[in-house]
């Protein structure tokens, strides 16, 4: 994923290549929260990968993160610089992607993220019925 993040950021122009690469970065925010929080639901997951993308968006409208790219030049690929609304929709579809993906590969899988069934869930496994067996 960073490598494609790399790729449209680097090696592609326009407002397509800008949008696609917003939403690569949400999806990379979302692998980041998922695997922080490995009991959370799929939604819940991109909720906050969303918000976090969100928060850091509207960090740029502070000026904070541009004067930082002066000095620190990698800063912008993190921080960004100048505040665009466009990407806070880029940042959901890319969270929700993301959150698609990990849904239907843990499907496959025979897993669920944090679902009642699922390992993740915290749920106990059930006692055998009767206790232990005598000989």
């Amino acid at each position: 994923m960073v490598p494609a993040g790399l790729l449209v950021a680097r090696g592609l122009d326009g407002p397509a290549a800008a949008f696609a690469g917003d939403a690569l970065y949400a999806a990379l925010i979302y692998v980041v929260v998922a695997a922080v929080s490995v009991r959370a639901r799929s939604a819940v997951v991109a909720a906050v990968a969303t918000a976090i993308c969100a928060a850091i968006e509207a960090f740029q409208l502070t000026g904070i993160p541009a004067a930082l790219a002066q000095s620190v030049p990698a800063a912008a690929l993190v921080l960004g610089t100048t505040f665009q609304w466009t990407d806070l929709l880029a940042y959901l579809l890319g969270a929700v992607s993301a959150a698609l993906v990990d849904a239907v590969t843990r499907r496959a899988a025979g897993s669920s993220r944090g679902a009642p069934n699922s390992p993740s869930s915290g749920a106990r496994p059930p006692h055998p019925p009767g206790g232990t067996p005598s000989r």
